[in-house]
């Protein structure tokens, strides 16, 4: 890389998903529809949950909160690459890529805090119903959105700061379509063993944390279910397994990619990880938590003119297969709203 002889440089040239110079089309087909399918729906769910207010409840407040981190996963990463794509033209100045870094960060830690977070939500609502109005009122959810900024604001500063102390000379190009971890600790000249072991310790803290959290909760919920009839057990089954596999699919990739030496690391399959959990899962989760629910349809057909455009028997979900928020049965997948009314809980829509 020519470490030794070469100037500090001012800028990195990312390669995109191919090392071939000039624009890739190929880029854009990919990243384009994924792209506005995402912005598009994740802004369809904010706006839904802001003007309806039967949809005014803390879990709502939660979804709401992804849907906006989700939106920003997706912007600080794939109008550049699309950019980039188009035009050929792949530099980016080394303070850019390291603000791209951070707010990269900002929002892929903040994904798995408030999955994390719903699956609290979700614990809470069918296993102990009667304390949900307690546990997640709307100022708890309010601090704990908070917190989950605020600690990976925290997480993705010391890692840009761990960034800094490092030296790059000679060699510019990243194997990546954006500023990701692991390419720019291989391309550094400095020794890089404080950013990898950051990356175990305090890293798989605040990463595998959460998935340590979702799994327990789950096998609690799975514990409240084996006690329920066996009707509510399928409907728990059917529509948790969506949830599980978003939560495999996004820690899945975070995985594949950070949690590997720096030597066995591969580009390639690296760009290919990132494009799941950067791009594909922003992407979905819309459709996968919420516009299967029966409360946000109803809030679409309120919003489109009380069903002139989404007709009353017709659902979201037939669109496509799959399932939805987690719908309960009975009284024991529902709790009181704060107001003492039924809560239709998207765990029991």
């Amino acid at each position: 890389m020519g470490c030794e002889n070469g100037s500090e440089i001012s800028e990195f040239i990312l390669l995109g998903l191919s090392s071939h110079p000039g624009p890739q089309p190929f880029l854009v087909l990919l990243f384009l529809p994924l792209y506005v399918v995402g912005v598009l729906g994740n802004s369809l769910m904010v706006a839904l949950i802001t003007v309806d207010p039967r949809l005014h409840s803390p879990m709502y407040s939660l979804l709401r909160s992804l849907s906006l981190v989700d939106m920003g996963l997706l912007s600080v990463t794939v109008p550049q690459a699309l950019a980039h794509a188009l035009s050929g033209h792949r530099a980016v100045p080394f303070r850019a890529c390291l603000a791209q870094f951070f707010f990269f960060y900002v929002f892929g830690v903040s994904d798995t805090l408030l999955l994390a977070t719903m699956a609290l939500d979700r614990y809470v609502a069918i296993c102990d119903p009667l304390r949900y109005p307690a546990v997640m009122s709307p100022r708890v959810c309010r601090r704990l959105v908070a917190s989950c900024l605020g600690l990976a604001a925290l997480h993705s500063a010391f890692h840009a700061g761990l960034l800094l102390r490092l030296t790059y000379r000679g060699g510019n190009r990243l194997p990546h379509f954006f500023c990701d971890h692991q390419p720019l600790l291989r391309l550094s000249c400095s020794p890089t063993r404080v950013n990898e072991a950051a990356i175990f310790f305090e890293g798989g803290l605040v990463i595998l944390g959460p998935f340590l959290f979702i799994a327990a909760s789950y096998a609690r919920i799975g514990r409240a279910m084996l006690q329920r009839p066996a009707s509510e057990r399928r409907r728990a089954l059917s529509t948790c397994g969506s949830h599980l596999t978003m939560v495999a699919l996004f820690y899945g990739a975070i995985v594949g990619v950070y949690f590997q030496p720096g030597a066995s690391y591969s580009a390639p399959r690296g760009a290919v990880f990132s494009v799941m959990y950067t791009v594909v899962t922003p992407a979905a989760n819309p459709f996968v938590y919420s516009l299967r629910n029966k409360d946000v349809q109803g809030a679409l057909r309120r919003l489109m003119g009380r069903g002139r455009f989404l007709p009353e028997g017709m659902s979201l979900g037939a669109l496509g297969k799959g399932t939805g928020w987690l719908r309960g049965a009975g009284n024991g997948a529902r709790g009181l709203s704060p107001q003492g009314g039924v809560n239709s809980h998207p765990a029991t829509a």
